[in-house]
């Protein structure tokens, strides 16, 4: 018999999203942003050792567009779900290497999306919380410096397993967020990396800061949907989500 056809599940926009193999909070963050819209997003996962150092992130650079190569064609945006990744490799290289696959589609990656979620806020001096070692946290902090942001304070939970980074309580990040909030002159602060939970504590944080918080999965859900034309005021967690 003869069938109706549709735009696919979602029918709005259509998103990607490549994620770490050893990435275990990113989808878990982006569906709470996305439940009940019309909005599709699709996954798929890039090789990534449990070790997090500049040496291994490096290593995604050539696996990249076989990872973007395995989400099907036509999607507005791909995200590529690694904050300190996209630091080490640069974001011109990775926008380059999905599009490779993907020539059509607008490309994101968190750190693009955090500076991108920081100019947004007005915001020019942070503090921020990772659970990066020394050597991972220090080039993100240039790469936001010559983007006109200085980090005023940092509180790293000094983790190089990111099977163990999953497994950081939101507690632990909320202390360490309102720790790294006591530096006088920050305007915001910042979680770093996609495998941190931190949507249970961002509202929070703000109420007893008075500071705008922005996260890795909050800024890149906020910056897919912005690229693919979708007004999602009120859609995500935290004041960049309102404004």
């Amino acid at each position: 018999m003869k069938y109706v056809s549709n735009n696919g599940a979602g029918g709005g926009a259509r998103l990607g999203l490549i994620v770490l193999a050893t990435d275990e909070t990113l989808e878990f963050e982006a569906r709470q942003v996305l439940a009940g819209r019309d909005v599709q997003l699709l996954h798929t996962r890039i090789p990534m050792q449990s070790e997090i150092t500049p040496a291994t992130l490096a290593q995604m650079d050539a696996d990249m567009p076989i990872a973007a190569a395995l989400l099907p064609a036509g999607l507005d945006v791909i995200g590529y779900g690694c904050t300190s990744g996209a630091t080490v490799i640069g974001q011109a290289r990775v926008a380059a290497q999905v599009r490779s696959k993907h020539p059509s589609a607008a490309v994101t990656d968190p750190i693009s999306a955090v500076i991108a979620a920081l100019g947004h806020l007005g915001a020019r001096h942070i503090g921020m919380v990772t659970p990066y070692v020394a050597s991972v946290t220090a080039p993100m902090r240039a790469l936001l410096a010559t983007n006109g942001i200085e980090t005023l304070a940092e509180v790293s939970f000094a983790e190089g397993d990111d099977r163990r980074v999953a497994r950081i309580d939101p507690a632990s990040t909320r202390a360490a967020l309102l720790e790294a909030a006591n530096t006088p002159g920050i305007d915001a602060l910042f979680a770093s990396c996609t495998n941190l939970q931190t949507y249970p504590i961002i509202k929070e944080v703000e109420a007893l800061s008075g500071l705008p918080v922005v996260t890795s999965n909050q800024a890149l859900m906020w910056h897919m949907l912005r690229l693919a034309g979708v007004d999602a005021v009120g859609w995500g967690p935290g004041l960049l989500f309102d404004r």
